[in-house]
This record gives C-alpha cells, structure tokens and sequence, in this order.
C-alpha cells in the first residue's frame, strides 16, 4: 500500500497527454472520413454511370431521338461527372438490373411522330405532348441514383428546347395557323417523366437495407472479435474477468502467441454460424425485411462474420491495447463512407475512392445488395463479394499468424519466461 490517494493520478500530465492525444487523432480521424467523404458528393461526381436510350422509331427520314441522344453524348455542360452510356433497352434493364446504372433517360418510340404532329395545321384541341422518359434506380444507392436524376432532367429539358428550336424553324409560317396550345408547346414541346426503373419491395429501405444488413455483419464480426479475445485470454489465465464486484481468474494455461489466435479464430468460426442466423432471423423473421435467397443470405451472413471477426482478431492480436482503436477505423471509420451505400464511390474524393477498392464493408455491402436487389446475379457484386472476403481471409491470416509467428520467434512472449504459473496464477 502506497498511501497516495487515488485520485492524485489525475495530476499527472502523462495520463492527460497520452489519452489527449489518442482521443484527439480518433475524433479527428473520424471527422475526415465521415464528413469529408460526403461533403461535396455532387462536386467530386466523376463518370457516374447513367443509360441513354433512343428507342424512337423516326417518321421517314427524320429521327429526333436520334439527334437527341447524339447531343447529350457529345454535351460538355456536365463536364465529366455523367458517363453517358448509349444503349438498347434490353441492356439498359440489365444494367438498372445489377446496379450498374444510377438511372437513364429513355426517349421513346413515338417521339419524333409526337413531336412533328404539333407542327401540323389541321392539328385541332389540346396537342398530344411527346415525352422523355428519366428513370431513376433507388437499388444503386439513393443519393447516387438522386445525381443521376438532376443530371438526367436537366439534359433532358436541355434536349426539349433544342427540338423546339428545330420544329419552330421547320413550322415557318404554317404557325400562324397553329392552335395557341400548339403554338406554346413549339418553343419547349418534351414533357419529362420520372419513374422508377428498377422498383424495390415496400420493406427494403428505399434501396438502404442492403447497407444496414452488411453494416450489421461487419459490426458483428468486430464486437464478437473484442469479445473473444478477451474471454479467450481468460481462459487461458492470462487476464482477470471482472463480473460486477466479482474478479474471477483462472490458472494460467501457457500458449504461444500464435496458438492463442488460432484459439480465438476456431472460436470465432464456430459461432459465426450462430450469429450469421441470429442476424437474419432478426433482420427478416423479425422485423420483415425484404430477401430472397435465403439459404444464399445466410451463407454470405455467416462468412461474412467470419472474416470480418478473424480479422479484427488478427489487429488485436498484433498491436495489442491498441488494436482495437485500429480496428474500428478499419471496419467502421474508413469503411461506412466507402462503402458506396450512402454516397456512391464515383462521387468520392480519390482517396477515398482508392480506399473503397479493399474496405471490407464495400465488398460485404456489394454481394448483399446483389442478393437482395439483383437476384444474386454474380456480376451485380455477388462474385466480387465472395473474392474479396477470400483474400481479406487470407490477408488477415497471413498478416496475423505471420506477425504473431515472428514475436515468438524473438521471444516476446506474453509472460517473461522465468515467470511461473504459482507466482502469476490467483485463487478461482
């Protein structure tokens, strides 16, 4: 007993420094991520992908669908942030189909007989308004899917006067005898639609329920993995388990470094089976979320716990105190504004971009959505989420059980070694 009041350790600028400077780097770390990720997602737009469409059947040797989507494509006012991709409809539902596309403008069959039919001077009551068509795709992501719907409107209403500028000069002075509704439409004769081109179930978030699903099994993982590594070491004898006012203590079980993770690891593969179907009894059993796939889910559920919890084991077990201040920046604080969910990536500054190619929340987030929204389809994120857990798997072995390995070669043992069990070990 020293006699020196507990609360006298507050005096010391060592306690203040180090714990200041740690809180210090994570709350402003966290600010970086969070916000400078999604600060100006409309501003760093790059190549968003967006369809175009000209399924306008022409009246002779005109084609106003054509010249059209030809001006869009060859349109500079939106600089590089819409990557115009000119298609048929077929591909163009394929593509809204596996989140490939944020949306797409579509001008229809019957534009250019719509639009002609205006200049007609036998035309009699309210003309019929030829229209272009804006579908958007709420699965990709709604705010992604949002600045592909204000690009898209505005090219559209863009396209609207061009053709009014063309049916005008081509209406010459046949316009005296047009009817005024007519006469008024000339001038911007396209009505634009919205709809939805990829429509999602009632209970499926508004396209956001992919996100919270993987959000969950990432969480998940890294939480269990805190978990397990501490009751692991208690079961070896290496900690102390506080329970309330109890401290329970085990007699020490000497392992290596590397037979300790390897411990934690089983462990944390066995369980994974019961989270990863606690997870989808909750999400879909409970509170009735959309899915299909069932079997597919709970597989994708389970491993992705799996992974995401081995490695968080593996961080913990190489830097220690530390690890879990690293682990959350990996799994959450990098991870939720790259995941592509919230703000698509195309939208991201580089960094960050360059951070979605292997955080694993993207990846995770990728083959749900794919099970969810696209029918598993293996090339809607499916295949890609499957590789990437793959190799996260084998990177967080390999990094772990090397690093762990190389310790114990050197003798960096958890315990000095002249250390026994009798000196160390406490009554249970």
């Amino acid at each position: 007993m020293s006699g020196i009041h507990p609360f006298r350790v507050l005096r010391a600028r060592p306690l203040w420094i180090a714990n200041g400077v740690i809180t210090g780097v994570l709350a402003l770390l966290f600010a970086v991520f969070y916000v400078g990720a999604n600060i100006d997602p409309a501003g760093h737009a790059t190549k968003l992908p967006v369809g175009l469409v000209n399924a306008d059947e022409g009246v002779g040797q005109v084609n106003l669908g054509a010249r059209i989507t030809e001006s869009i494509k060859k349109s500079t006012a939106g600089g590089d942030k819409i990557d115009w991709k000119v298609m048929d409809e077929k591909e163009m539902k394929e593509e809204l189909g596996k989140g490939k596309l944020y949306g797409a403008l579509v001008v229809p069959a019957d534009f250019t007989s719509s639009a002609t039919a205006l200049t007609g001077a036998a035309t009699t009551g309210t003309p019929a308004r030829p229209t272009l068509t804006v579908l958007t795709n709420q699965s990709a992501g709604s705010l992604g899917s949002g600045l592909a719907r204000t690009a898209t409107t505005q090219a559209a209403e863009s396209a609207s006067l061009q053709v009014g500028k063309e049916l005008t000069a081509q209406a010459g002075a046949q316009q005296e005898k047009l009817p005024v509704a007519a006469r008024v439409l000339l001038a911007d004769p396209a009505a634009v639609t919205v709809e939805d081109g990829h429509p999602l179930d009632s209970h499926s978030g508004l396209g956001l329920t992919a996100f919270y699903y993987a959000l969950t099994l990432v969480v998940v993982g890294m939480l269990s993995a805190n978990v397990m590594s501490g009751q692991v070491d208690h079961a070896l004898g290496y900690t102390h388990n506080d329970m309330g006012p109890l401290r329970l203590h085990r007699p020490l079980i000497r392992a290596t470094r590397v037979q300790t993770l390897a411990i934690s690891s089983t462990l944390m593969a066995g369980l994974s089976l019961l989270m990863g179907t606690l997870v989808m009894a909750g999400a879909v059993g409970i509170m009735g979320m959309d899915a299909s796939h069932l079997p597919l889910l709970w597989l994708y559920s389970v491993c992705a716990i799996a992974v995401a919890g081995i490695g968080a084991l593996s961080l913990l077990a190489v830097f220690g105190t530390p690890g879990m201040l690293v682990v959350t920046l990996v799994f959450i604080g990098m991870a939720v504004p790259t995941s592509g969910a919230t703000t698509p990536i195309e939208a991201l500054p580089g960094f960050y971009r360059f951070l979605a190619e292997f955080e694993p929340l993207r990846q995770i987030t990728g083959g749900i959505r794919s099970i969810l929204y696209y029918d598993a389809q293996g090339d809607a994120g499916l295949t890609r989420g499957w590789l990437m857990m793959a190799a996260g798997l084998v990177a967080a072995a390999l990094f772990g059980f090397g690093v762990l390995g190389w310790y114990d070669r050197k003798g960096l043992h958890r315990l000095p070694a002249e250390t026994t069990p009798e000196k160390t070990a406490a009554p249970a």
